[in-house]
């Protein structure tokens, strides 16, 4: 008797259907690949790209003293912004983040960032209390703000600021410094 081969017998992969397998194989490698590749390079792009999601270029108000801390005809008051922050996973509460003078001028409250336009020193107010002075490069303001002297390109820069009910909220932000022009940071 003579036996006959069949076609598909021979080594593994060999045969009609070894195409197919390949292919298969091929998918399922890429499919494997790109299961492997893609959370990690999302979380990683996620991690780069965090800062410019966070970016908050409109300011939100923030209180900052009672209406009664800032007498009219009194020299100005420094007083510190504080604000919660949100730091990925952590809250933090009542975080400093700046601070400002404080100041009647005629029937408002005017707020001046105390950061020199400069370099970013902090500005102090004179002991005479007739101006405000850069110690680090000898810039000088005048009590609302505008510049008198010093190499600062321009004058403190002054913030929105109004009362309610008894209370000054002050719209915090920081500009870039060392430029004319007012550039939120």
């Amino acid at each position: 008797m003579k036996h006959e081969l069949d076609d598909r017998s021979g080594p593994p992969g060999e045969g009609p259907d070894a195409p197919r397998r390949t292919f298969l194989k091929a998918i399922a490698a890429a499919i494997a690949g790109v299961a492997a590749v893609l959370p990690p390079a999302v979380a990683g792009a996620a991690t780069l790209f965090d800062p410019l999601r966070r970016r908050e270029r409109d300011a939100t108000s923030i209180r900052v003293a009672s209406l009664s801390a800032i007498p009219q005809g009194a020299s100005p008051r420094r007083v510190t912004v504080s604000s919660d922050r949100v730091d990925g996973w952590t809250h933090y509460e009542s975080t400093p983040v700046g601070a400002v003078y404080l100041r009647w001028e005629g029937e408002r409250v005017q707020a001046l960032n105390v950061v020199c336009p400069h370099a970013g020193c902090s500005v102090n107010l004179a002991r005479a209390g007739t101006h405000f002075a850069c110690p680090c490069h000898r810039s000088r303001f005048a009590l609302d703000g505008t510049r008198e002297e010093g190499p600062a390109p321009r004058g403190l820069d002054e913030l929105e600021a109004e009362v309610r009910d008894g209370e000054i909220w002050v719209r915090f932000q920081n500009f870039r410094p060392g430029i004319e022009e007012k550039v939120p940071i």
